[in-house]
C-alpha cells in the first residue's frame, strides 16, 4: 500500500475539514448520518484513517486522521448536548415520537367519550322503551273505555292552550 504525501494529506485534511463543516451544519446527503462513516464517504477517504493503528511491536499509533475524528465526535457531541439535533432520521424519530404519543392520548380521549354516549345511548333507548310502553298501555286503556274520560274538543282550533290575551 502506498504511502500518502504531504500534499495528499493535506489534500485529504482539507477534504474532512469541509465534508465536517457540512455535516456539522446539518447539510447531510441522502441517507447519511452525523457519523463518521458518512464523514468519510463525504470528504472520498477510507475510515480506517480515522482509527488507531496496531504497530508489529504490539504498540498503538494514532491514525492519520484521528484527530479529525475526535474533533469530529467532539463537536458533533456539543452540538447533541446543546440541542441542535444534525441527524434528520434522530429528528424524524423525536417527531414521530412526540406525534405517536399525541395520537395515544387523543384515541384515549375519543375511547371515554365513546363510553359516555354508548351509556347515555342504552339510557336514551331505554327511556323511549319505556315512553313506547306507556303510550301502547294508555291507548289500550283508552280504547277499553277504563276509566278515561275524553275532553272536550277546544273550540279556538288555533291556539289549543287558549288564547294569550
Amino acid at each position: 500500500m502506498a504511502r500518502l504525501t504531504q500534499d495528499d494529506k493535506a489534500r485529504n485534511e482539507a477534504a474532512i475539514r469541509a465534508a465536517m463543516e457540512r455535516i456539522l451544519s446539518g447539510n447531510l446527503p441522502p441517507g447519511g448520518k452525523a457519523d463518521l462513516k458518512t464523514l468519510a464517504a463525504l470528504a472520498g477517504v477510507t475510515r480506517t484513517g480515522f482509527y488507531p493503528k496496531p504497530n508489529r511491536d504490539g504498540t498503538v499509533r494514532p491514525g492519520a486522521y484521528q484527530h479529525l475524528a475526535e474533533e469530529f465526535e467532539r463537536r458533533l457531541r456539543e452540538l447533541q448536548d446543546a440541542g441542535e439535533i444534525l441527524d434528520p432520521r434522530v429528528a424524524q424519530i423525536e417527531r414521530l415520537k412526540k406525534e405517536n404519543a399525541e395520537l395515544k392520548r387523543r384515541i384515549t380521549a375519543r375511547d371515554e367519550e365513546l363510553t359516555k354516549l354508548s351509556g347515555f345511548k342504552t339510557l336514551a333507548i331505554s327511556r323511549l322503551a319505556a315512553q313506547h310502553d306507556e303510550i301502547m298501555r294508555l291507548r289500550e286503556q283508552a280504547a277499553n273505555g277504563e276509566n278515561v274520560r275524553r275532553l272536550p274538543a277546544s273550540s279556538n282550533r288555533t291556539a289549543p292552550f287558549g288564547s294569550c290575551n
